[in-house]
């Protein structure tokens, strides 16, 4: 019973250390898998940054045309109230707008000079450049 014994033991004690080989591969393996999920994870947290720093930038960018669109309207709005002023002083001014919306809807050369009481020179003149 000694040998049967020690035989069992020797048998016992070399799946064990087949089992520990077994179980120390699979670790290797996992740490394997640790180690490459690791770089994803640091690969994927540097693109997060480098995304966060341009959408930042953008945004900023973003900021500032938005104030410059503003300047801008603000400018137009002056300058197309300063064009109305002027207008609005300036009689011949508005004969003159009113003759060109005149030759727009097909006001021939007599009826500038009636209704607008332009020099006959002008009127066909108005007439040759809005018809351009």
């Amino acid at each position: 019973m000694g040998d049967e014994f020690l035989i069992a033991a020797l048998v016992y004690v070399i799946a064990c250390l087949g089992l520990v080989l077994f179980l120390q591969k699979q670790l290797s393996k996992l740490r394997s898998k640790v180690e490459a999920l690791t770089v994803l994870v640091k690969e994927g947290e540097r693109q997060r940054e480098s995304f966060k720093r341009e959408l930042q930038e953008l945004r900023s960018g973003t900021i500032g045309v938005g104030r410059r669109v503003i300047e801008l309207e603000k400018r137009l709005l002056q300058q197309s109230e300063r064009i109305e002023e002027t207008t609005q002083q300036d009689p011949q001014a508005k004969l003159y707008t009113r003759a060109m919306k005149m030759v727009a809807l097909g006001a021939g050369v007599d009826e500038l000079i009636k209704e607008c009481e332009l020099p006959k020179a002008e009127a066909e003149l108005l007439i040759r450049l809005h018809r351009k």
